[in-house]
């Protein structure tokens, strides 16, 4: 069984109004779809979201969505939360999908939305399914292949669970030999790459530091 990881650009035009709002916004840093429920024969879909940014921006954006019918913001922490919504599926989602449905294709979440205006996910299927799918998308949709190859779920990447700013701030750190023993680089020339003060290298470095140990633990 095959997979295929794939980072897709849409024009903003079709793109979901909160898809544009995250491009737009620096209040948040990106979306997860962690699961859906498509009705059959009903254009009414229920989505849960993980969240990573600030809640306020994100429930005034949210509310002025005329395809939202309902949906319930839920903290986490003050810097992440889930959002639950029902909203009708929209038309240019339904023709998005088309290229799926025609195809024996599993979408696996999450489905990664990030200020770049990107959505990236992994899809498992034969491989004529996944060549035909990138044939069958919308030619206004950019796509690129981020990863290809036999799908094992045990050897997903523990780094999916990082923020673009956490893994670039470990990447740092392990480029400066900060987390080699005896210690090389210091905390200060991390945060100097960064750009940043020390405080919010070290904030940085120990979320990441925990979800990485939780992924490989929990896993």
């Amino acid at each position: 069984m095959k997979y295929l990881t794939l980072a897709l650009r849409q024009p903003r035009a079709t793109r979901h109004p909160m898809q544009n709002f995250i491009a737009d916004s620096e209040a948040v840093a990106r979306e997860e779809l962690l699961a859906w429920n498509l009705l059959p024969g009903e254009a009414v879909e229920y989505v849960l979201f993980y969240v990573e940014g600030e809640i306020d921006p994100y429930r005034e954006a949210i509310s002025d969505v005329g395809s939202v019918a309902e949906y319930t913001l839920a903290p986490i922490d003050s810097e992440s939360f889930y959002a639950y919504v029902r909203q009708e599926t929209r038309e240019a989602d339904r023709q998005f999908r088309e290229a799926f449905a025609r195809r024996h294709l599993l979408v696996v979440p999450p489905v990664e939305y990030t200020g770049e205006g990107h959505m990236r996910f992994t899809v498992v299927g034969e491989s004529a399914d996944l060549r035909a799918l990138l044939d069958d998308l919308p030619e206004r949709i950019d796509a690129e292949i981020a990863e290809v190859g036999e799908y094992d779920r045990r050897h997903a990447t523990v780094a999916g669970a990082l923020t673009d700013r956490q893994f670039e701030a470990v990447s740092v750190a392990s480029s400066l030999g900060y987390y080699e023993v005896p210690r090389e680089g210091s905390l200060a020339e991390v945060a100097d790459e960064l750009d940043c003060a020390e405080s919010t290298a070290s904030d940085l470095l120990r979320k990441a530091e925990s979800k990485l140990v939780s992924a490989v633990v929990n896993g």
